[in-house]
């Protein structure tokens, strides 16, 4: 059965965590220093927020597979969506989970995800800190490369738009 997505970029965490716990009447599945996210079953929803983003409020929508048929199919709906660029982002590292994902913007520009995960990864961004080279303990460059990480891919950026991440 599929899960609705919605990630939210914030800019006090700690405030944010407190204001959706009590929304929500739980505390969140996963916390971190940077980003929260409750697996809620009604409404079957994966809500996340982050400081990572650097848009606030709405950074995408989604739909979460729990199994690679499921995502398959989702990819199917949104590639029958419309003329938009779908964009195929296997095995990615990002919100410290291990996802294959797609993504596509709808005609406003609202990016969407769907993935299916597939394990859980230790750091927010690690396939960015794999592409800058990054060591264990270069904090400072660790930050800076998570920054980056988990965005939307450039390739579903609409012509003269802008990446939700940027």
């Amino acid at each position: 059965m599929k899960r609705f997505h919605v990630h939210v970029g914030v800019p006090d965490l700690a405030a944010s965590i407190r204001f959706y716990s009590g929304l929500f009447g739980m505390a969140p599945t996963v916390e971190k220093p940077d980003y929260a996210k409750w697996m809620l079953d009604d409404p079957r929803i994966n809500f996340a927020i982050s400081r990572r983003a650097a848009r606030l409020g709405l950074n995408h929508l989604g739909m979460q597979a729990d199994s690679a048929d499921e995502l398959a199919g989702l990819r199917e709906r949104f590639a029958a969506a419309g003329d938009a660029a779908l964009t195929d982002e296997p095995n990615a590292n990002c919100c410290y989970a291990r996802s294959d994902k797609h993504w596509v913007r709808d005609p406003q520009g609202i990016p969407w995800e769907a993935f299916h995960s597939l394990g859980t990864i230790e750091i927010y961004g690690d396939d960015a800190l794999e592409s800058r080279g990054a060591d264990a303990a270069g904090a400072a460059t660790a930050k800076d490369a998570t920054a980056e990480a988990c965005c939307v891919p450039a390739a579903t950026v609409p012509p003269g738009g802008k990446a939700c991440c940027t």
